[in-house]
């Protein structure tokens, strides 16, 4: 690869192969979309946020970067994928020539992005983390059967829109959400992504700013 870059990286087809592999496996296990549509999503997103608080181009071409080859791991196995997915990026990032400094910020972000095991600690995990966890949409969810939805079946095809929105005069990044309440009630949406929402509040921290949930014109957290 002539030049390290999200364009590069995002039409890399021995990438895309993995990342199109890991989304068979989390349908195959009932989970909502993971395919190339949300870790696009998740690289703009993050380098909106980062944009927006004046954070350095090269930055923000990391974050993208980072949030396009986050699930990476899914390839493997959905446990630890966000390990797996960051020892795989190394590799990928090696052989494509970037300097040390650029894969250790991407691959620390990516092995952080798990609310199970992760933490944001800079501006491109924080980034990472609160793009990923507030892809909340209903064509993610790939379950045709209403009836037979999950819990996270539910709030994704509850959720008509998502935004977040970042002030800087007020220092506070809000997620706002649009939530069809005939199916999942905005408690209920709490209830069940409260980890995520703690996650995206430390986040958000990290950049100096507060994190805000707001449903329905309500604010939840």
């Amino acid at each position: 690869m002539k030049k390290l870059t999200y364009e590069n990286i995002a039409h890399a087809k021995e990438l895309n192969v993995y990342l199109e592999q890991g989304n068979r496996v989390l349908d195959a296990l009932g989970y909502t979309d993971h395919s190339q549509k949300h870790t696009a999503k998740v690289a703009v997103t993050a380098g909106k946020i980062l944009k927006k608080l004046g954070y350095d181009a090269h930055t923000v071409e990391l974050v993208r970067i980072a949030g396009y080859m986050h699930d990476l791991g899914n390839s493997i196995n959905r446990v630890d994928h966000a390990h797996t997915g960051a020892l795989m990026a190394f590799h990928f990032l090696r052989d494509w020539g970037a300097p040390p400094e650029d894969i250790a910020a991407i691959i620390s972000a990516i092995g952080q992005h798990d609310e199970r095991s992760g933490i944001a600690f800079d501006p491109i995990s924080a980034a990472l983390i609160l793009a990923d966890k507030s892809d909340v949409r209903r064509d993610r969810v790939r379950n045709t059967v209403p009836e037979t939805f999950d819990k996270h079946d539910r709030v994704n095809y509850a959720a008509l829109s998502s935004k977040l929105h970042v002030d800087t005069h007020k220092k506070v990044i809000t997620l706002n959400i649009e939530l069809d309440e005939s199916i999942c009630s905005m408690i209920d949406y709490f209830e069940i992504f409260s980890q995520r929402m703690l996650m995206c509040k430390r986040a958000a921290e990290v950049l100096d700013l507060r994190f805000k949930l707001v449903a329905n014109g309500n604010k939840i957290a």
